[in-house]
């Protein structure tokens, strides 16, 4: 971790990514919160979230361009794009101007799509293989703090001096993004020239991952995993409300537990993925979530507080592990459009499951609930841990040598089903 830091082009690649974020999460819940003032709505209020997860799902538009264009100007691009694609935000003052925001929320979520595509695959190429395990579990330690602090600071910030200011900050982050990827000094690589039809190149990724094992694998797994997180949006007021009997602001505590549990696993990452490899680590946070979750069934805070650790700490493990193996199985010509159908898979299911998780948990009682979801959290675990048991680390395939415009070759491990 020492050696990864004392590099100037990461140090800033990573403190970019920590202030786009930052202003990011201050905003997003800011902007929830001042729609249902404006309207009195839960459900408009809730529309601004889903107006961005409906963006997001353009993410493979964003992930061939990725794959086509230099990544560090593509991403200096992205971030002052986004800059000014914030600024309507400024009109917004009464409930006939909240159409503004779901314009706004929907095309963010686009530019974030290839934004974060962007990011990971010139991660990727800045970024020694050997390392990339120390970055993503660096990342997501500082992501998991930035999230326990940045809601709360919009939040506060919305009650004290309005909107505006947030949106002005936002604008400002994604300035300083742009300015501090400029800064660094990795020469970019070269756009390639498409040689496919754009049906064919946006729809790589999805069948880079459907005919390589390790992927389609892990795919699978965290599919299960995000089905029952999005559960976890409205199972966790039920058990605040229906089994711990706090008030509904205590779910501030337990998401400072789960903040707690998601820091401390952040920093033990690396190490886990060093000593077991990407697949494990992720298995390892899969059952914990499954533990976790079990838990939170128990109508006692001396069981649903370590549950809630156990449900932060799984996080940092299946994402990092996940996006690790994808960094290390993919090639660069190929990550941008690979990482934007891992988003669309997942995205499109935790979207679903999220709203059905709102409506199932007025039917069903919510310990029925958690059952499944640890369930779900086991089955994901049990399935990638019996295909991971005898493979060998995952081959790195980050320095592919394929020709421009071809796709990628599949170096494939033993088949395990």
């Amino acid at each position: 971790m020492r050696a990864l830091l004392a590099r100037r082009d990461v140090r800033l690649l990573v403190l970019a990514r920590l202030i786009d974020m930052a202003g990011s999460n201050a905003l997003w819940i800011a902007l929830g919160i001042r729609v249902k003032e404006l309207t009195g709505s839960n459900s408009a209020a809730g529309l601004t979230f889903f107006a961005f997860i409906l963006g997001t799902l353009g993410a493979p538009l964003g992930g061939a361009l990725v794959d086509r264009l230099p990544r560090r100007p593509l991403l200096i691009v992205l971030n002052l794009v986004a800059a000014v694609l914030v600024l309507p935000l400024l009109l917004v003052h009464d409930r006939h101007s909240v159409w503004i925001c779901y314009i706004v929320m929907t095309v963010y979520g686009l530019a974030s799509g290839a934004t974060s595509s962007a990011m990971n695959a010139f991660t990727q190429t800045l970024i020694p293989p050997e390392h990339l395990g120390d970055a993503n579990g660096l990342l997501q330690t500082l992501l998991q703090g930035l999230r326990l602090v940045a809601p709360l600071l919009g939040a506060g910030v919305l009650s004290a001096c309005g909107l505006g200011p947030l949106v002005i900050g936002d604008a400002t982050t994604f300035a300083l993004a742009a300015l501090l990827i400029a800064l660094i000094r990795q020469r970019a690589d070269p756009p390639q020239p498409a040689q496919q039809e754009a049906g064919t190149q946006i729809t790589a990724g999805f069948r880079y991952i459907a005919q390589t094992p390790t992927l389609r694998q892990s795919t699978i797994a965290a599919v299960l995993a995000v089905v029952a997180f999005g559960f976890s949006e409205s199972v966790l007021f039920a058990v605040t409300d229906a089994g711990l009997h706090r008030p509904p602001a205590f779910l501030g505590v337990l998401s400072s537990l789960q903040g707690a549990g998601a820091i401390a696993a952040g920093m033990a990452a690396a190490m886990i993925m060093h000593r077991a490899g990407e697949a494990r680590t992720v298995v390892l946070g899969l059952s914990c979530a499954a533990a976790g979750f079990l838990l939170s069934a128990v109508p006692s805070l001396l069981a649903v507080a370590p549950g809630t650790v156990l449900i932060g700490a799984s996080l940092p493990w299946i994402l990092a592990g996940l996006m690790t193996l994808f960094q290390r199985r993919t090639p660069a010509a190929l990550m941008g459009r690979t990482d934007a159908a891992l988003n669309v898979l997942i995205g499109a299911p935790q979207t679903a499951a999220i709203a059905a998780g709102a409506g199932l948990i007025a039917l069903v009682d919510y310990r029925f609930m958690l059952a499944v979801m640890a369930i779900l959290m086991a089955a994901s675990a049990l399935y990638l841990a019996t295909r991971t048991t005898h493979q060998p680390r995952a081959e790195v395939l980050t320095r592919s040598t394929h020709k421009p415009g071809e796709e990628a070759p599949e170096i494939s491990p033993p088949r395990r089903g």
